[in-house]
């Protein structure tokens, strides 16, 4: 791992701009699978018909308001609220990093209760500069301090005294913990899914060292393979898979660069499901604008143990004394994120007398799309929305 004080990549990286017109061409192009495992079989279509469980999402609504903010460092980042202009404030933390928004991250919440908050993080999605689009850009103070400022700026932004909620999942869990142990202050309550705490075992379980192989052998094998089809040296480059990937993800060239954002993605988004539905996995790969930031912020952070100190989640978590409640959704079977970390911050909540709520979700992987997960979360949000209202 590299150490924390190198909070941007930039300044220790010769690094040329992706600039969107250079690969116009290779954006255009269908999604490369050729580094994608096959999933495995689903007889009863269970990717398209899913089991019925209690819960679903709310209805779609739309934004009542939105804009860029400019937060410094060159960046601006989108925002949008949606529900009742007058409820709590809640806000939605994206996974990845890199992965963004959609309209769909507004409906884990009540609208009729909740004022509805989402953003896109540094370098992703609408806001700008989009690594798909500028790489350097993107990159500039782009770390785990940063993000949290960023928050907070927001916050500020909007008027809101305190958050009644905060919703992160995966890496959005590991920036829901780290900004309400900065600010325990702004933060009544937590709603995390998929609990990632940057620990170097999950890391290295994830990417490094072929955790997901006794379970997705096909899978960990595609992710090596594109490294050794593409490396000059791959018994030099096997011992920092991360680092061969920013490699090949920085690249001067346009092709080389969106390959290995394809095998990548395409990796993680194989073992992310239960059911693995291709679709879903094709429309990923088929946009830049998602795929690049994504792959790029998601290595740039692993690379530098998510900008942390070690153990930092759990070494903190006596901040979060004053949380009215959490609650954690984490599926059974999440081959992303184990859920033994899920257990972890739970029992270290538990010692803090933190009122914790883990539900362990059984036939669910790691994906919010997952309709197992998607009934905990809103049961989850539904009983923070009742605590609220009291």
């Amino acid at each position: 791992m590299l150490p924390r004080a190198l909070h941007t990549l930039t300044r220790r990286t010769s690094l040329a701009p992706i600039l969107l017109a250079a690969t116009a061409r290779a954006m255009s192009a269908k999604a490369d699978l050729r580094y994608v495992s096959k999933p495995a079989s689903d007889a009863a279509n269970q990717a398209v018909t899913p089991a019925k469980y209690p819960r679903e999402l709310y209805p779609e609504i739309e934004a009542h308001d939105s804009g860029m903010l400019s937060v410094g460092d060159g960046h601006s980042l989108y925002y949008d609220v949606s529900g009742n202009p007058d409820g709590v404030p809640c806000i939605f933390l994206h996974g990845g990093p890199g992965g963004g928004i959609s309209p769909r991250s507004r409906r884990f919440f009540d609208p009729a209760f909740f004022r509805i908050v989402i953003f896109d993080q540094r370098g992703s999605g609408k806001s700008q500069p989009n690594a798909a689009e500028d790489l350097q850009g993107s990159l500039v103070e782009n770390n785990t301090p940063k993000l949290v400022e960023d928050i907070e700026k927001l916050r500020e932004h909007l008027k809101v005294d305190k958050w009644g909620m905060v919703l992160g999942g995966s890496w959005g869990s590991t920036l829901a913990l780290a900004y309400a142990e900065a600010h325990p202050s702004k933060v009544r309550t937590l709603l995390l899914r998929g609990v990632f705490l940057f620990e170097p075992e999950e890391v290295d379980y994830l990417f490094a060292k072929g955790g997901t192989q006794g379970q997705h052998p096909a899978a960990w094998a595609a992710y090596c393979n594109y490294i050794r089809d593409t490396s000059d040296d791959f018994e030099a480059e096997r011992q920092n898979l991360l680092g061969a990937y920013w490699k090949r993800l920085t690249s001067d060239d346009a092709a080389t660069r969106l390959a290995a954002a394809s095998a990548f993605v395409g990796y993680e988004l194989s073992i992310s499901k239960t059911f693995v539905e291709d679709k879903i996995i094709r429309e990923c790969l088929e946009t830049p604008s998602q795929l690049v930031p994504f792959a790029v912020m998601e290595v740039s952070y692993m690379l530098n143990a998510g900008f942390m100190s070690r153990g930092q989640l759990i070494a903190d978590v006596g901040k979060l004394s004053s949380l009215e409640r959490v609650c954690i959704s984490h599926g059974r079977s999440d081959f992303v994120c184990q859920p033994v970390s899920a257990y972890r911050l739970s029992e270290a909540l538990g010692k803090l007398k933190v009122p914790c709520d883990l539900d362990f979700v059984a036939a669910a992987g790691h994906s919010d799309t997952e309709p197992g997960l998607v009934s905990s979360m809103v049961t989850h949000s539904d009983a923070i929305r009742d605590l609220l209202a009291k």
